[in-house]
């Protein structure tokens, strides 16, 4: 009898608790849902940009004048949407947070992904530029001490081998010649992004959207711009045509101040290689955009590719952070405790 009341009481007990822990998961994947769509709106915008800044950079002005321009909007807009909002005062030591990540994602990402494309090629460029999720997997790993699980590898691969083979099916007849410089600087790019989305996590934890990238574009701004000087006054905006006067708004307003005004609000909801896994999201865009212009048609097999990087980037939000290894310790314990008990 002691037996099967023990039996009953433990049941009791792990229904309680795995409706609790399902409760707990269903609200948790509620509020990252906002999460989600940011970084998809902010890679779709990013997408569309690879097409139009590509054209900008060919008939309007220099790579490095064009990220000159959009530091320079972007530190105004977020300074000036600053002024409507309540004043948040940033602590000494977070302002030299954002110090380094404006080095490593604004200046040094940007720099060196526009210098290495310079050099090498595009396909070369978009291959090296999913190796984003892995390497953030090894620096959370590092720096956040993020577990670097089954699921999470399974997720990285899944997604990857989707999008390189779309990359390289979307991409036939073009030029593949590769630049070993090039390809070096378009790596340091993909390792420059990743610390910025690992050690700009904590802050986005503590300020409002503005308020960290108003500071981002800032320390970034004051940096560069200067040395691009010459790349600005060289940009005779009286002669643009029609199109390219709209293509530089959609670059200095949805491809900048809009997608990095919703950027923090997926970096203070999910992890900071869930965020990287969206950026798969970029040769789908870019091979939707080829088939609506009609220089690239849908197939089966790339069909298959775009659904292998959702079900990639949908297996790394299955995974389980730090918090759930650490809530999960913390549980069993407790449910030992209460099995000695009875």
């Amino acid at each position: 009898m002691y037996y099967i009341r023990l039996k009953i009481d433990f049941s009791r007990f792990f229904l309680r608790n795995f409706a609790l822990g399902f409760q707990k998961n269903r609200m948790d994947n509620i509020k990252k849902y906002p999460g989600h769509l940011a970084l998809l709106a902010a890679n779709v915008f990013f997408g569309l940009n690879m097409v139009v800044s590509k054209n900008l950079m060919n008939e309007v002005v220099s790579p490095l004048g064009l990220n000159a321009l959009r530091f320079l909007a972007g530190t105004s807009a977020f300074w000036v949407l600053s002024l409507f909002l309540k004043p948040e005062k940033v602590a000494k030591k977070d302002l030299l947070i954002l110090l380094v990540g404006a080095v490593f994602g604004l200046m040094l990402n940007q720099t060196l992904f526009v210098e290495g494309l310079s050099r090498t090629s595009s396909v070369n460029a978009s291959v090296i530029s999913t190796t984003l999720p892995m390497v953030t997997m090894f620096i959370s790993a590092l720096i956040l001490k993020e577990p670097i699980s089954f699921l999470k590898m399974l997720g990285v691969l899944v997604g990857g081998t989707g999008a390189v083979y779309l990359i390289m099916s979307s991409s036939q007849g073009a030029g593949h010649e590769g630049n070993l410089m090039g390809d070096l600087l378009c790596f340091g790019s993909t390792i420059a992004f990743s610390l910025f989305l690992v050690v700009t996590k904590p802050i986005t934890q503590k300020y409002s959207a503005v308020t960290v990238m108003k500071w981002l574009f800032l320390f970034a701004g004051v940096v560069v711009i200067p040395f691009s000087y010459n790349d600005i006054k060289a940009v005779d905006f009286t002669r643009m045509t029609t199109n390219n006067g709209l293509s530089l708004a959609f670059t200095l307003v949805f491809a900048t101040i809009i997608p990095y005004l919703i950027l923090p609000i997926g970096q203070k909801r999910l992890r900071p290689t869930t965020q990287s896994m969206y950026n798969y999201v970029l040769p789908i865009v870019t091979f939707v955009v080829a088939v609506v212009a009609g220089t690239n048609s849908m197939t089966v097999p790339k069909g298959i590719a775009t659904v292998l990087i959702f079900v990639g980037v949908y297996i790394v939000t299955r995974s389980k952070s730090r918090a759930d290894v650490e809530a999960a310790l913390v549980s069993n314990k407790i449910t030992v405790k209460a099995m000695e008990k009875n």
